[in-house]
């Protein structure tokens, strides 16, 4: 039986992301929109052995939302491979698009047999701990740029490499007005932000999947992260070597880029 492309394009994303290769742009039908990138998302996902170890939250700055003319975020599947220690190496290609600062929360597994829709009331009680994030974006194939979310979404949501720092014992802290900083001293690059970028706030941003989550219809049996989108923006790559981010109160954590 003849592969219809969908199935095409998701078979050589699938190879690409397993054996860290680049591809040729994926044709636009897929990229487009929101709706049609989904679609090859879950797919390739699906075809995916590794281990779900979280979800991201992916588009939450409100600015670039406007000026995408997209309506909401979106979330994809973070795999094993792509989940290392705070510290390590990171390498990047021409395709690389940055990168990120972010909050990221441990999810109880009980959460996938709560009842009724995440709220802003009681989204904390599903909290175990919380960490301070880097996270290394970019694509699978040689493109650069981003004219839609779909660009993003449709390639495992442009995840390369996420890099979490200690993790505390969640409480309830200012979330949603905290200053951050990503920097590389050894090229004297320095980045500021806030969690208030992310959409609305990070708790904000972990209620958005949670939700998606149900109603995808999503279930693991273990806890599991959900990283919440950047505090910085997409920060470019200017040098190579140590990235230090930190969030007030949450903590640090570091990349090297090599």
């Amino acid at each position: 039986m003849k592969k219809s492309l969908i199935e095409k394009t998701a078979d050589k994303l699938v190879s690409a992301f397993i054996n860290n290769k680049m591809i040729a742009p994926l044709p636009t039908k897929f990229t487009k929109t929101l709706s049609e990138a989904e679609k090859l998302r879950k797919l390739c996902e699906s075809k995916i052995k590794d281990p779900i170890i979280g979800f991201k939250a992916a588009g939450t700055g409100i600015p670039v939302m406007k000026k995408l003319k997209e309506k909401k975020p979106f979330y994809a599947s973070i795999f094993e491979k792509n989940f290392i220690k705070s510290g390590k190496k990171v390498k990047i290609n021409k395709s690389t698009l940055g990168i990120e600062l972010e909050v990221c929360y441990l999810i109880k597994k009980n959460f996938f047999s709560s009842k009724g829709s995440i709220t802003m009331k009681n989204v904390t009680k599903h909290i175990s701990h919380m960490a301070t994030c880097i996270e290394v974006i970019g694509y699978r194939q040689k493109k650069k740029g981003i004219t839609s979310f779909g660009d993003l979404c449709s390639d495992f949501g442009a995840n390369v490499k996420f890099l979490i720092g200690q993790k505390k014992k969640y409480k309830k802290i200012n979330i949603g007005n905290l200053k951050t900083n990503i920097a590389n001293k050894k090229i004297g690059q320095s980045v500021n932000g806030n969690t208030n970028t992310v959409y609305i706030n990070p708790l904000n941003s972990l209620r958005f999947v949670l939700n998606e989550l149900k109603k995808d219809k999503v279930s693991l049996d273990k806890d599991f992260y959900v990283f919440t989108g950047s505090t910085v923006g997409v920060v470019p790559i200017l040098g190579k070597g140590l990235y230090t981010g930190k969030v007030a109160q949450l903590g640090s954590a570091k990349a090297i880029i090599h």
